[in-house]
């Protein structure tokens, strides 16, 4: 597996580069945005990793930067900024993990790897559909029935994770823990009002509504009407 690191820190990069090469990675650190940014538009790695206080260009967007020019490759936004506000930013940017500094490099490995595993998934089953509803998780793409349907980042993964697994009733907790990682705030409404929005653009145009609200308990898409 190779990874990139953006890190300003050299003793976090060099711990971190040694951790993952006696692992068997294989891993090129850029000290500052600019350079993450050259590396990531010139080579193919399997995991970018982020920190968000960089010289040149900040995590937010350097990652946003790299979507805008069609990297998908997972990334992981490694920092000391721990606020809600602060974790929405990066997943808005288009970051797919959130892990808080100090950490145990365990964790840091095990989420490497569930990245890589989630893109490879997708890239062997890149169409999730439930009836006219489509995405593919290679061209980040939703339509439903032929119709394009422009989603934000997080209403984007919000109905990846549903769709993936249509039938299952998901919790609020579950859906945080899948997308923003444990250490989300799940006493707030964040999650309905994403799911609101998401269902805006799903279904309000529809006859069929297929993104449901288990009371009590949490979201499911099927095609029951």
């Amino acid at each position: 597996m190779k990874i990139l690191l953006v890190e300003d820190d050299s003793q976090i990069a060099s711990f971190v580069k040694l951790g993952l090469a006696s692992n068997q990675f294989m891993v090129d650190v850029a000290y500052d945005g600019v350079m993450g940014e050259k590396l990531a538009l010139q080579k193919k790695y399997d995991v970018i990793i982020l920190d968000v206080i960089l010289p040149g260009i900040n995590g937010f967007q350097l990652c946003q930067n790299l979507r805008s020019n069609n990297i998908k490759t997972p990334i992981l936004m490694l920092t000391s900024l721990n606020s809600t506000e602060d974790k929405v930013t990066g997943f808005e940017s288009g970051a797919d993990d959130y892990l808080l500094k100090p950490f145990a490099f365990q964790e840091l490995l095990a989420r490497i790897r569930a990245l890589n595993r989630r893109n490879n998934e997708m890239i062997l089953n890149p169409i999730l559909k439930v009836l006219d509803l489509e995405l593919n998780t290679v061209s980040m793409r939703v339509k439903r029935n032929d119709n394009e349907i422009k989603l934000t980042t997080l209403e984007y993964k919000l109905l990846e994770l549903l769709l993936s697994h249509p039938g299952k009733v998901f919790d609020r907790i579950e859906i945080a823990e899948k997308i923003w990682g444990t250490t989300f705030n799940t006493g707030t409404n964040f999650i309905n009002v994403h799911i609101n929005s998401l269902r805006n653009k799903i279904d309000k145009d529809y006859p069929i509504k297929l993104i449901h609200t288990v009371k009590g308990i949490g979201y499911v898409v099927h095609d029951e009407g």
